[in-house]
Parts: C-alpha cells; structure tokens; sequence
C-alpha cells in the first residue's frame, strides 16, 4: 500500500473505499515488493534484459579464461593475474588503478629511440574522470579500488543501458528501446563494460546527453558534455554534436522563438571547457602546449592519419596478411567484419531519421575511430559509444514475438562471452 489508501477499508458492495480513523497506518516501506516510482517503471524491463545477458555472457568468459588458464602466466599488467576476475584491470585498467591510488605525476621523458614509441607512457593520457569516481567510492564505502573500479562500471553501464533506452525508445517505441538495451550488452567490445575501463561511464553521459538535446534540455547537455570531457578525448564528438544542435536551433528562427537562446548558447560555451581544461593543464605542467597529444602519438602511436592506417590494415587482411603494426589476427578479423557493417548500419540509421545530435555524434566518432591509428582489433571497442547505430537492427527486431527473441538473447548473450570478452582480453589487446 502506497497512498492514502492505507487508511481506508473497503465496502463489499460497491468497491467505495471509506476512511478508518486512527486505524493503524502501514508504512510504504513495509510492503514488499516495494512499489517503483511512476517514473522507473518503463526502465524496468530493459535494465533486467541488460543485466542478465551480460551476467551469461561474463560467466562464459570467466568459463573460458578458467579452462584455457592462460592468464595465471601472463604478468599481472598485461592480462594477467591470479583469478580470472583479476584480467577486468588489467591494460587500461591498471593505469586507472594507478591514477585512483597515486594521481598523477605529468612528465613528457623522451626515449632514445627511433622506432614506434618515442616517448615513456605516461598516466595523464587517462583522463581523471573515472579514477576520480574510483577513489571516491573506495574512499567512502571501504572497497578496494579493484572493487570500487568493477562498481562504478558496472551502474555506469546500467545508467548507459537506461540512456540507451530513452532515447531509442523516443525514435522507435519502448519495445525497441528496450531490445536496444539488450544489444548493447552483447555488442562487439562490450567486454569492457564491466571492467575496469571508462566505456560505460562515458556511454553514460553520452546518451544522456543525446536525450537532453533531444527532449530540449540545453542546460543538462552542456553540463554533461562538460562532463565528459573530463573523461575521454573521445569526447570532442560529443561535444561538438551538442554544439552543432544548439548552433542549429539557434540559426532557426521558429526554434529560437520556442525555446530560446540562453539555453543553446549555454550548452555551446560549457560543454568543452572540461575537454579543454583537462588538455590544458597537461600542457601546462609537462612545460609543453602540445604535451597531451605528443604522448598519445609517441607513447602510444595513437594519431589522426585520415585512415591511411586503417587502408593499410583492410590491404593487409583481405590478402590474408598481417603486415601492419598492432596485428592480431582473430580480433582483427572479427572488427573487420564490423567495419565492413558499418555502411549498411549507418544507412538503416539515416532512414530512420534520426535527429542531428545523433547524427553527428554517430558519424564524428565512426570517422574519428576508423581515421586513426590505433589497435585496429580494438575498433570494436572504440566504437561501443556509437550507439545509435543500434536504431535500426533494435526496431526490426522489436517487431518479433517473444519466444524468437528470448532465442536471439540466450544465443548472443553466450557467443557474446567469447567475442565480446574473451577475443579483446585474451587473444587480443583491449
């Protein structure tokens, strides 16, 4: 019982409710199930399709990683450890772990070398975001950072997985909303949404992003891309699919009449001071302007070469070579195959017409991934945040019945233990 109900009883004869005074009152919390805010309810299903497709396809991984054992001889940086939970912090994971325990120490120390890495890696090429979170919550609830690292990932990923349905479910109906929450979960590279990695938390601030331009939200999408400039460079296409939106409500003369111009210009001037600022402080406590982007180049040859790297993989692989730096041949392959969808996934999406936030965040970091140099069997990875190209393959199967759906799940949830986990942890680099 919920309302003011409690204090009333009901008359047999026609359901009229009268009042009981001074009758004992229940409280709301003593019922159980506790009864969900209006407002959660709609959220409900795809939180729980979302949640157990990834527990199935985490625990065929765990399933995985035990039986082939690999992981116990690897050095506990670089994908090993001595459980097979210890792996989710482990490449990127142990940076973050590194900046949450002793923040960082920003130096640019050039190398004498004249090969690919010229510069000794350094921890402020992670942004402070997701550390920061990290030591917060170890801070306050006593868990260690591992632990307080794999919690914040995971109610990062729920919150995305929420995002994700808002706004699918504005574009296409709640059933595909929710089935677009389910398909993140089984993504290529969703292994490390429940890692010790900042994917889920900017996918997090993403879509929520997205649903406040979307909904008219000015203030919210400047402050959240703020935001996320505090926690990935990958955030520039955010921020600048926000600042497109306002730019265009604000060249509409109906849309500026509607709902102002405080608000766009407000969201266009905040959301890259965070991406911004961050860069800055790099420059200015390395002694180098330019310090951020010169240790992404030359500590870990990630640059914007306008796809010459990515031509040279895609040579490479369709003559079954590996002629190319960072290959790995099943991850490669199977982000092969994703590159080759993207055409077809990003024109189901532009049917659709989706509105320009989403557009413009979708093509800026399908570009920004495929025109830099970086591991290419990690392009799965890099693009987990375009998650609008979930709109399309999410609307057709929301017009499937149950029983085809619940076989769809089962069987990607556990396929998605090997290729979304298990091939970027174990037979590749995250």
């Amino acid at each position: 019982m919920d309302t003011a109900a409690d204090d009333t009883v009901t008359d047999g004869s026609d359901g009229a409710r009268t009042a009981r005074p001074g009758g004992p009152r229940e409280r709301p919390w003593a019922t159980w199930p506790p009864r969900l805010p209006d407002g959660a309810r709609p959220y409900l299903a795809p939180l729980l399709l979302y949640g157990v497709t990834k527990l199935v396809g985490l625990g065929v991984f765990a399933t995985l990683l035990t039986y082939a054992g690999d992981f116990r001889e690897k050095n506990p940086r670089f994908g090993g450890g001595a459980h097979w939970w210890d792996v989710l912090a482990t490449w990127d994971g142990w940076w973050y772990l590194q900046v949450a325990e002793h923040g960082y120490h920003p130096s640019l120390v050039r190398l004498d070398s004249d090969g690919l890495f010229t510069v000794q890696q350094n921890s402020v090429a992670f942004f402070p975001l997701y550390p920061a979170l990290i030591r917060m919550v170890s801070e306050s609830t006593g868990l260690g950072l591992y632990g307080s690292g794999i919690l914040v990932s995971v109610v990062s990923s729920f919150i995305a997985a929420a995002g994700i349905y808002a706004v699918i479910s504005l574009l296409a109906g709640a059933r595909a909303g929710t089935i677009a929450a389910g398909l993140w979960a089984v993504a290529p590279g969703a292994g490390v949404e429940w890692a010790v990695y900042s994917e889920s938390l900017f996918v997090a601030i993403a879509a929520w992003a997205c649903y406040a331009v979307m909904t008219r939200r000015w203030v919210a999408a400047g402050l959240l891309a703020f935001t996320a400039g505090l926690n990935r460079p990958t955030s520039a296409v955010l921020i600048g699919a926000v600042g497109l939106a306002a730019l265009v409500t604000l060249a509409r003369p109906e849309s500026r009449r509607e709902h102002g111009i405080r608000g766009p210009v407000y969201a266009m001037l905040v959301a890259p001071i965070g991406l911004l600022g961050y860069i800055a402080w790099v420059g200015w406590s390395t002694g180098e302007a330019t310090a951020y982007f010169t240790l992404q180049r030359e500590g870990w040859a990630h640059f914007f070469d306008y796809g010459a790297y990515t031509l040279d993989v895609l040579r490479n692989l369709t003559v079954g070579k590996g002629d190319y730096h960072f290959a790995f041949s099943t991850p490669d392959l199977l982000s092969l195959q994703l590159v080759l969808a993207l055409p077809f996934l990003i024109a189901l999406m532009l049917r659709k017409r989706p509105p320009l936030v989403l557009v413009a965040y979708t093509l800026a970091s399908v570009i920004t991934v495929l025109g830099t140099q970086q591991m290419f069997g990690n392009t799965m990875r890099y693009l987990l945040p375009a998650f609008p190209l979930l709109l399309a393959p999410a609307a057709a199967l929301s017009r499937l019945k149950l029983p085809s759906l619940v076989v769809f799940f089962t069987t990607a949830s556990l396929a998605s233990g090997w290729y979304a986990h298990y091939v970027i942890f174990e037979l590749g680099v995250p």
